[in-house]
């Protein structure tokens, strides 16, 4: 049969335990006030699927367990590293003093399109989601390293957080791996 579609069985994909003992690319999520637990859910599964190495989940923005997180996530809140983090502000200074460029996405003055932005080797990148409705906080934006922007052609002045998410985390993965 040509194209004949692979069962699950047949996809080699990692254990838990594997998954935890692999080596992780080097990007955390931040996910700044994000109210949609279906949202969350699917950026636990982009996480799973790119070997992020953590997500942190700030201000309103839900925790597993909780069964709409799970919905969505498909059991990659047992994979993924996740932690809580009352203020995304202080989650900030904290990364850029551990040395992580920390990049927020969003529409901004001076933001690099997605697709001219080249993720140095050596580094550790933290890049930062916002509010469905709000985006990111000025000053979350503000105290970032960058600022990436996701081109858009069309009528819409935005894309879905958890959409948006696969889009920079496949981008910058692709890249990272070159």
């Amino acid at each position: 049969m040509k194209n004949r579609k692979l069962k699950n069985s047949e996809l080699d994909r990692k254990t838990i335990a594997e998954f935890k003992d692999a080596k992780k690319t080097p990007i955390l999520i931040i996910l700044d006030n994000i109210r949609s637990l279906n949202n969350i859910g699917s950026v636990f599964r982009t996480a799973d699927a790119f070997l992020i190495e953590k997500i942190y989940l700030c201000g309103i923005t839900a925790t597993p367990p909780h069964k709409d997180i799970q919905k969505t996530a498909l059991g990659a809140t047992d994979t993924v590293s996740w932690e809580y983090q009352k203020d995304t502000a202080s989650l900030i200074e904290q990364l850029k003093a551990e040395g992580v460029q920390v990049i927020a996405i969003e529409q901004a003055e001076d933001a690099i399109m997605l697709n001219d932005f080249r993720p140095e080797a050596k580094k550790k990148y933290a890049v930062v989601f916002g509010n469905e409705v709000k985006g990111v906080q000025q000053s979350i934006v503000t105290a970032s390293d960058a600022v990436i922007e996701i081109p858009q052609y069309g009528s819409k002045h935005s894309l879905n957080i958890s959409v948006s998410t696969g889009v920079v985390i496949w981008d910058l993965f692709c890249k990272l791996q070159k």
